[in-house]
């Protein structure tokens, strides 16, 4: 007759593999596991990138945008303060401001 013992010995035989077992045993299929996750995250990271560089391709448009703006109201501003120098008689004012501007005196 057998004993009660030898029937969980049986049992016990059957239990599932522990995960170092289970990944000695099926050592391919892990190997292969872990270079399809390291590609997708590689291919993650890419995809990541590629928009980064395409939000700062947009951010510099947007910079190249704001720089013109910003010369051409400077620009406007300059011209608008010279034409109303000029309109002072003695004309000294109006010759500050273009040796101020870096222009030379055309009188």
């Amino acid at each position: 007759m057998a004993s009660p013992g030898s029937a969980v010995d049986a049992q016990g035989s059957r239990r599932p593999l522990g995960f170092l077992a289970n990944a000695i045993k099926r050592k391919h299929s892990f190997i292969q596991l872990g270079a399809m996750t390291g590609i997708l995250l590689l291919s993650v990271r890419s995809l990541g990138q590629k928009y980064r560089i395409h939000d700062l391709e947009d951010d510099t448009a947007a910079l190249r945008e704001e720089q013109q703006t910003l010369a051409d109201r400077m620009k406007t501003i300059k011209e608008a303060l010279l034409r109303e120098a000029s309109l002072e008689p003695s004309g000294r004012f109006a010759s500050r401001l273009r040796s101020l501007f870096g222009e030379g005196d055309s009188n």
